[in-house]
């Protein structure tokens, strides 16, 4: 008796309803993973940058002092050389060679390209002026009831252009302002609550940040409802999950090479430094305030000279001939140059 082929016709839709359900719950995972990875990499970014201020504010304290006591030497030994060749009559060619000493000083940095006429630099005393002010929302409530909050009276985001992510990323604002409205509830306590969650959505929309966006939506149990034995509301959501991971892990890329850019900066390289002399037990910002006094001692040590030349305790000889600390420092470089080429020489295997 021939067998039957068994029908397929009616394990059909499960089957299919048991594929969407795996796919969705694929999605989801990779959904939630990729929320975690940029959240820890939108961290990291946030105290590198932090940090970075923290290192420059502790730099500019600890410093500030050395650098002002630098600037006022750089200026006395401007007013000294302005004094020598106002004050004092040389011959042609001397002229020429204390002008050449004047400009050499220039040349070389121990003090600073200009006369003394200018207007002194102001670096220092503007690093930490300019620094943005913290957003003040204590209007914002008030902005929220003279908004118009039909979707086409929205603007659009300045941080993306219009593409299927922008659309995304805008999407998801109307849909979560619709339900945050601050007019769309009577009592204080619940427009207090909801104003508080627009800054966060506010600030996400204009960020461009569809992450933290959806971080809010989940916090606040707002997302859609489906059916799980629909396929189309399956269909619906695995699509929706799909749009949304790309757009999520091109953001996750984006802080990747965010982050990576900010510590290639000098800044950034400076805190890596930093963080490494610190796990050896090393203060690079004390290293860096000695070297600064070593600096400091030089340049006084110069000014003195410039000084006994103008108060006439030194000979024209004696000036031309330049202070013995610059001396001392040039045959030290020398010796440092020797010993480098010595080193790199016994380096060398000779067959």
């Amino acid at each position: 008796m021939p067998r039957k082929t068994p029908s397929h016709s009616t394990t059909t839709t499960p089957l299919a309803l048991s594929e969407l359900h795996i796919r969705l719950e694929t999605l989801e995972k990779e959904h939630q993973s990729l929320l975690k990875q940029i959240k820890r990499k939108r961290t990291e970014l946030k105290n590198f940058v932090e940090q970075m201020r923290s290192l420059a504010t502790d730099v500019f304290h600890r410093a500030t002092p050395s650098f002002q006591k630098m600037a006022e030497l750089d200026k006395e030994i401007h007013t000294l050389f302005n004094e020598i060749f106002s004050t004092r009559k040389f011959g042609k060619q001397t002229q020429k060679n204390i002008e050449a000493i004047y400009h050499s000083l220039q040349m070389a940095g121990i003090i600073s390209p200009k006369s003394q006429n200018e207007q002194p630099d102001t670096e220092i005393d503007e690093l930490f002026e300019n620094s943005e002010p913290e957003d003040d929302f204590s209007q914002e409530n008030a902005e929220y009831r003279h908004q118009n909050w039909q979707a086409q009276q929205f603007p659009e985001s300045p941080s993306v252009a219009r593409t299927d992510e922008s659309r995304k990323i805008r999407q998801t604002f109307l849909r979560l302002a619709e339900i945050f409205h601050p007019d769309k509830v009577k009592d204080s306590e619940t427009q207090m609550y909801h104003t508080e969650i627009m800054k966060e959505i506010n600030k996400a929309y204009q960020d461009g940040d569809l992450a933290r966006l959806l971080e809010i939506e989940r916090q606040q149990q707002v997302g859609e409802t489906i059916d799980y034995n629909s396929e189309d509301d399956l269909t619906r959501k695995c699509r929706s999950l799909e749009q949304q991971n790309e757009i999520l892990q091109t953001q996750y890329e984006n802080l990747k090479r965010e982050l990576r850019l900010v510590k290639n900066t000098p800044e950034g390289a400076i805190v890596s430094d930093s963080r490494k002399a610190a796990k050896k037990g090393i203060d690079p910002i004390g290293q860096m305030l000695e070297t600064i006094e070593d600096q400091i001692h030089v340049i006084t040590e110069i000014r003195d000279f410039v000084n006994n030349f103008k108060q006439k305790n030194i000979t024209i000889k004696e000036f031309l001939n330049g202070p013995a600390i610059l001396r001392s420092l040039n045959q030290e470089i020398m010796e440092d140059m020797l010993e480098q080429m010595l080193s790199e020489l016994n380096g060398i295997v000779i067959f």
